[in-house]
């Protein structure tokens, strides 16, 4: 096992170092020069020239990537000129509304989506089976901005259940002072990955069924509820395990179209406008961020299979 993780971690560092490299090569791609970008048309070559030599982008690429990576170790992720901040400030006071809103909306579909998908497969070609699936395939092929607007329509509008936009306040404890205005988004997000989960719950858990361990148990005289508890469920959970991994990067955006769609003030939402307004720094430190979160992802998505299904972790040794 700890040969597994230890290979698992250099590939993870190898990956990251060529994701920073990526990263630091696209600021030096931007049309006319970095400087340009930021101070605008109307800037002189000598005031070019003065920006360049203030911040280092007159030295040999080589230079310059060394000290992109020894500021990215001290968690400086560039400073954004047009709101006069650093990049790290705005993840540190965005990013725990997104680990709120995904995190809580992950659990929730997971709650959801474990059980209905092994129900689904145990009762397969039945009735509860079709109305999953269809259930599934309608939230799947709904686009996120097409739902996020049905429910605004109808419970925001129609009913007035609930705000038709996400919680305003400047804080992250702000915002949990109003639950009623995070429920459409939540219920939004929720919805999406359930529909992703149960498919795969499903595929997953019908193929578990078909393996001998399986039969072998039944043989042994154990109840279902023990088979299903002890031994389907944790090989089904495999191919889940791989989503839940690739999720962590939407920890840092919070599907940036939920956040358009409810205003929700996110790093998402925030990258966006970085976009609109050619605020490149902000743009390219999320980027980097959203790079380590998604290597990191897959490595935790590793360990869990090396964890559920300990053959992996074999055949990764032989």
């Amino acid at each position: 096992m700890t040969g597994f993780v230890v290979r698992r971690l250099l590939q993870a560092v190898v990956v990251v170092i060529g994701v920073t490299f990526a990263t630091f090569l696209l600021q030096h791609m931007i049309p006319g020069s970095l400087a340009r970008a930021i101070m605008g048309d109307h800037a002189t070559s000598a005031q070019i020239a003065a920006f360049n030599q203030e911040y280092g982008l007159n030295r040999p690429l080589p230079v310059q990537y060394w000290d992109f990576l020894n500021q990215l170790c001290h968690l400086n992720l560039g400073y954004s000129y047009k709101q006069s901040r650093s990049v790290d400030s705005l993840v540190s006071q965005y990013l725990p509304r997104d680990i709120f809103l995904v995190g809580t909306s992950l659990v929730l579909a997971l709650l959801v989506a474990i059980p209905v998908g092994i129900a689904q497969a145990v009762k397969r070609n039945r009735l509860v089976d079709y109305t999953g699936t269809t259930i599934a395939f309608l939230l799947y092929s709904m686009p996120t901005y097409w739902l996020g607007l049905i429910m605004i329509s109808l419970f925001g509008i129609t009913f007035h259940w609930f705000p038709v936009s996400a919680p305003q306040e400047p804080t992250f404890l702000g915002i949990l002072t109003q639950p009623r205005a995070l429920v459409l988004p939540i219920a939004t997000l929720t919805l999406v990955s359930y529909a992703l989960f149960s498919r795969y719950m499903r595929s997953s858990a019908i193929d578990s069924l078909t393996q001998d361990y399986i039969r072998t148990a039944y043989a042994k005289g154990l109840s279902k509820r023990w088979v299903l508890s002890r031994h389907l469920l944790r090989n089904s959970l495999v191919s889940i395990v791989t989503l839940v991994g690739l999720s962590l990067p939407s920890m840092l955006t919070a599907g940036l179209i939920v956040e358009y769609v409810f205003n929700f003030q996110g790093l998402g939402l925030v990258f966006y406008n970085a976009a609109l307004t050619s605020d490149y720094p902000v743009e390219l430190g999320i980027t980097v961020l959203v790079g380590v979160a998604t290597v990191v992802g897959n490595l935790l998505a590793d360990i869990g299979y090396a964890i559920l299904d300990p053959r992996v972790r074999y055949r990764a040794a032989s």
